[in-house]
Parts: structure tokens; C-alpha cells; sequence
């Protein structure tokens, strides 16, 4: 048991670090075309760590067949690790999109959507994680 609760803490270390350079590029007044490239690549690593975090965290407290980032969004609901599941899964479906579309329109809604909602969700995850 001693080695998963490492694993998340360490999962958890990462996590803090592309949070951190999210919330940097996020500074940026009127950024350009590859600084909000950078900013969506931060969000898209910020997802895939958010919700492996999660994964591994569950796992720790006993929690199996967490393998996919759906399943881990909606457990991490029921135990009250996340407040908002539709905001999740909303991020959950941003992030794929961004990953397999690109255009500058939808590249500007994104970043309007991390700016405005999704920034605060990593944030409140990262204290929920910060008190275990």
C-alpha cells in the first residue's frame, strides 16, 4: 500500500507543476497564436494529470476499476474529492476535442472556457489533494 500512496504524491508533484505553468501562461495579456497554443498544451497536460491524480489517489483508498478518465471524474464525485461532475466531464470533452482539432476559433473558445472555468476546477483539486 505504501507504494500507490507514493504514487499519487508523486503524480500529485507533477500535477502542481504544469498547474503552475498553466496559471503562468494565463498572466500573459493578450497572448498570440503559440502562446495559446502553449496555454491549451498546459490545459491538455493539466487534464491528463488531473485525472490520473485522481486515479491513483482512489486507488490508494481502496477504490478498483478506475481505469478510464470518466470513471475516475464520477467516483471522485461520489466522494466528494470534486464539486462540480458536469463541469468535469465538460472538461473531459474540451480536452478531446483539443487534442484531435485544431482551429483558431475553436483554440480562442477554449481558451476563454480555461480562463473563465476550468482553471478553478484543477485549482480546487489541487487543495482538496494538498489536505489529504
Amino acid at each position: 500500500m505504501e507504494g500507490e500512496d507514493i504514487r499519487w504524491k508523486q503524480r500529485f508533484r507533477n500535477f502542481n507543476k504544469s498547474l503552475e505553468l498553466l496559471e503562468s501562461a494565463l498572466k500573459i495579456e493578450q497572448p498570440d497564436v503559440v502562446q495559446k497554443a502553449g496555454i491549451v498544451q498546459f490545459f491538455e497536460m493539466c487534464c491528463e494529470l488531473s485525472w490520473k491524480v485522481m486515479k491513483d489517489y482512489l486507488e490508494d483508498q481502496g477504490f478498483t476499476e478506475i481505469g478510464t478518465p470518466r470513471n475516475a471524474i464520477k467516483k471522485s464525485f461520489e466522494i466528494g474529492l470534486i464539486e462540480d461532475g458536469h463541469a468535469w466531464m465538460d472538461l473531459l470533452v474540451d480536452r478531446n476535442l483539443s487534442v484531435h482539432t485544431y482551429d483558431e476559433e475553436k483554440a480562442n473558445s477554449l481558451d476563454l472556457l480555461i480562463h473563465t472555468k476550468y482553471i478553478q476546477l484543477f485549482q480546487k483539486l489541487r487543495n482538496m489533494l494538498s489536505t489529504k
